[in-house]
Parts: C-alpha cells; sequence; structure tokens
C-alpha cells in the first residue's frame, strides 16, 4: 500500500543533512511542517531539508475498522505487544529505509540524516533506526514505545550499525494515550540491550509536545548534524 508523497522543506543552503519526522495515527506530515517552519524563522538548520511522510489511508481496529492515516494497525491500547500489526508494521519499517536511502541517494552521508517521530510515527522511527541497515545520525521517539520486542532484535543487522547512535526520547508523565511508562520501559529495555538512550520526562504534559521538549530536540540536533559552513563546502569542490 502506498503513502503519498512526502512533504519536503529544502535546505537554505548547501544541502548537508535531513531530517525525516513521522506524524502519529490519524494526523498527516502537514502536522508537524512547524518544526521546520519555526526553525527556518530563527535561521536554524540552514544546511538541513526536513522531510514529512504521511502515513497510507487504513482500517484501524481500535476505531471500529475505520480508515485513517497509520503506520500501522492497532488492534488495542490495553497491551500493545500482546496483538501487533506485523505486516504493517514491517511494511512501514521498508517504506522508512526507503526514504534514508533516497536521502542518500542525493549524496547526503547517512550519518547525517536524522530519523524520529511522535506516537506511532515514534515508534516507528525507534524500530526503523535501529534495524537501519546503514549508520544514521540521530534517532529520535516522542510519546512513543517499543514495537515488536519479542522479534525486533533478530531485525537488527549483523553488524549492527547503529549501536552506538544516541538515542533521544521525550514523554509526558500525563500521556492519557501512549502511557508514561511504556516510554519508560521502552527507553529502559533499549539500554539492556545495549543502545545509548536519553529519556526525558516533562511534567503535565498529556499526548502532545511541549516547547521544552522542542527545545531539547533542537539542542540534540545541533549536537547531532551541525551546520557544516562554507569552508567544509568549499572542500568539497
Amino acid at each position: 500500500m502506498a503513502s503519498p508523497a512526502a512533504l519536503v522543506v529544502p535546505a537554505l543552503k548547501r544541502h548537508t543533512s535531513t531530517v525525516i519526522v513521522a506524524h502519529g495515527l490519524g494526523d498527516t506530515g502537514n502536522g508537524w511542517m512547524f518544526l521546520a517552519e519555526s526553525w527556518r524563522r530563527k535561521n536554524k538548520f540552514e544546511e538541513t531539508a526536513f522531510v514529512f511522510p504521511h502515513a497510507p489511508h487504513i482500517p484501524i481496529t481500535l476505531n471500529m475498522g475505520m480508515r485513517m492515516p497509520g503506520w500501522y494497525d492497532i488492534l488495542s491500547f490495553d497491551d500493545l505487544n500482546v496483538r501487533e500489526d506485523n505486516p504493517g508494521i514491517e511494511r512501514s519499517q521498508a517504506y522508512f529505509h526507503s526514504l534514508i536511502k533516497s536521502e542518500m541517494d542525493k549524496g547526503i552521508p547517512s550519518e547525517r540524516i536524522v530519523l524520529g517521530g511522535f506516537s506511532q510515527g515514534g515508534a516507528m522511527s525507534l524500530l526503523a533506526g535501529i534495524t537501519c541497515p546503514v549508520k544514521l545520525g540521530g534517532i529520535f521517539g516522542l510519546s512513543s514505545y517499543l514495537l515488536l520486542q519479542g522479534k525486533i532484535r533478530d531485525m537488527v543487522p549483523k553488524d549492527n550499525p547503529n549501536k552506538d547512535t544516541p538515542i533521544f526520547m521525550g514523554h509526558g508523565d500525563a500521556d492519557q494515550v501512549v502511557r508514561y511508562e511504556w516510554g519508560q520501559k521502552t527507553a529502559q529495555k533499549l539500554k539492556e540491550w545495549g543502545w545509548s538512550v536519553k529519556f526525558n520526562t516533562y511534567r503535565g504534559l498529556p499526548h502532545s509536545a511541549d516547547p521544552q521538549e522542542i527545545d531539547d530536540l533542537e539542542r540534540y540536533l545541533k549536537e547531532r548534524i551541525p551546520d557544516l559552513g562554507e569552508a567544509a563546502g568549499k572542500e568539497a569542490l
């Protein structure tokens, strides 16, 4: 099932890095365009292109089978790992990996590509990030959780190129949709398995993004994909 073409905000200067941001259930890529728009107004990440993919419209069991944008079907919100849409998750994993490859085909080194998202999009980004066959610049998940816990480690490439890629997670402790403890347990599990995870708690935040969280994400991105500047551009010529 094909996804609509992603929204792209081009780099203002020489394109040296890319951030791919995946939305949550029922949303579209438009819902996270505010990130790029805000940073553009502040003249931040001028060498970065932002990609906002749209999930395909699929039936969602939890919502009585109604079709809506979703990266995979959600069967239950009581325990997300009891019954999972393996085919849908793996289809979206392949799609996210294809977005990364598309950026690499444009000449962007994989180490300067960051993959992340919110809620369902964050869950997919965590899975697609740690199972990516190339080393990424960063992986982030906001208000998210770990998918396919029983098999995800078997999906990681043997050389585990992202074993040292820092992962940023943020979660509100008042989240009424994706429970805060799910985010905590995800970070703990990834740490147990050897990944480097920074987990930030946002007090009183429901299932939403927080200005402080966005500022923290900005700092994370600055560390992972700093602008290279004109000197580096001249060296590359």
